[in-house]
């Protein structure tokens, strides 16, 4: 801190000088310079940018919008020391200005490539100018000779627990730590589930089991590691382990249960993102499998968020788990006087009236019952697609079956009764 204070101290007597006055000048109408330009080169990229879409040209552009006001006032700044040192001034202020710009421009370029090539998210996005400004801060530092001096303040500044002390210092690069881990582990993460996504020797269900477990890994791992380049020793996370038994023990463990549920319906491949299923009310086609829950779409496009925990605690219909072919069941009655063997083939060619209805198996007609009101007949098509719905193939072969009784004159009798009235004395 003595030399910090030494530097100040030698700052302020510059900064009351002529030269330094002049020092003063040259930064400030260069910076003033560099932010009229660069609100004329924002007005520009825009404009281009509106007028041709294309992908390297917008990352060209925007990669030199991300160190031309540095770039540029460091230019400006370099001019201005040069004619200072023609009149014979000092410009020990300007020797370290320029540096300064120079290493912002260079930070601000790398971390705008960096985000491009990790693609981390929208949340790395909107901190860029914030993690740029605090690598550059400590480059700054670095430059000027303040930062041995102020890591050994933060490192003077903590509390003792026990045999562990834990020091500002060691909480930061913690952080920072877990950060950068954390951000490579979700690249390497998203890389994995692209390439297991587009890989055809797993099926779907494989895919997302293998997509999930590694990035779990990987984020596991970074914590860990994380946690181990500070010093902090890993045996102590046996006191968090229990506190954290006793959380899932309370108040967490319908949580646990989904996301250990979750886990469960991966590898078992019992669901699977693309099958058809019927749990309790809700029908629909499975969309996509998340830690707590799975997203099931319905024939009206309403998105049901169904917790894993259901889906392994309830009985669950999977309509296309091993087979996609499905039978529907068409019920139709007769009249006692109608011939049942011609009310059966004309069921038999209605079948035909909707096209997704397979040859294979074959449709069928089985009398079942001499119902109250009349001959109870029913027709059996398979189909192959169930993710298309099952209401269309029955309305299609109704209305056919219908016309077809029509034409023939077969009745389809309704319940009837009769009521008679005892008279009383």
């Amino acid at each position: 801190m003595d030399a910090i204070v030494t530097v100040l101290k030698d700052a302020v007597e510059v900064l009351t000088t002529i030269s330094g006055s002049a020092q003063l000048a040259v930064i400030a109408i260069a910076g003033f310079i560099a932010w009229l330009l660069h609100i004329r080169w924002d007005r520009f990229l825009d404009q281009v940018l509106a007028d041709y879409k294309s992908r390297s040209l917008s990352f060209t552009l925007k990669s030199i919008d991300r160190f031309a006001f540095p770039i540029t006032m460091f230019l400006l700044v370099m001019i201005g020391r040069i004619v200072l040192e023609q009149f014979g001034w000092h410009v020990e202020l300007l020797k370290i200005v320029m540096p300064l710009l120079l290493s912002l421009a260079i930070v601000r370029l790398v971390v705008y490539v960096l985000r491009k090539a990790l693609k981390p998210g929208r949340a790395i996005k909107a901190w860029e100018n914030i993690i740029s400004t605090m690598i550059w801060g400590v480059v700054a530092l670095h430059i000027v000779g303040w930062l041995p001096g102020i890591l050994k303040a933060m490192d003077d500044l903590g509390i003792t627990l026990g045999d562990s002390r834990i020091t500002l210092l060691a909480t930061i690069k913690l952080i920072l730590s877990i950060g950068f881990l954390l951000l490579v582990s979700m690249w390497l993460s998203r890389v994995i589930e692209s390439r297991v996504m587009k890989s055809e020797y797993f099926d779907p269900g494989m895919r997302v089991a293998l997509a999930k477990v590694s990035k779990f890994f990987l984020l596991t791992l970074a914590i860990l590691i994380a946690l181990n380049s500070v010093g902090i020793d890993l045996t102590a996370l046996t006191v968090f382990g229990g506190a954290l038994g006793v959380g899932l023990g309370f108040g967490l463990q319908r949580i646990a249960s989904n996301l250990v549920s979750g886990f469960i319906l991966i590898f078992d491949r019992s669901i699977k993102p693309g099958d058809v299923i019927t749990i309790g009310e809700s029908f629909g086609w499975v969309q996509a499998l998340h830690a707590r829950y799975i997203v099931v779409r319905n024939r009206e496009g309403v998105e049901t968020l169904i917790p894993n925990e259901n889906l392994v605690t309830s009985e669950v219909i999977n309509w296309s788990y091993t087979d996609p072919k499905i039978r529907i069941k068409i019920p139709v009655q007769i009249s006692y006087n109608d011939d049942p063997e011609q009310a059966m083939q004309l069921m038999l060619d209605a079948s035909q009236a909707n096209s997704r209805v397979i040859d294979e198996p074959a449709p069928a007609c089985r009398l079942l019952e001499f119902a109250d009101s009349g001959i109870q007949l029913e027709l059996r098509v398979w189909i192959i697609d169930p993710q298309e719905g099952m209401a269309s193939v029955r309305s299609d072969i109704n209305l056919a079956i219908w016309r077809a009784f029509k034409q023939n004159n077969i009745t389809i009798p309704f319940p009837q009764r009769d009521v008679h009235l005892i008279e009383t004395s």
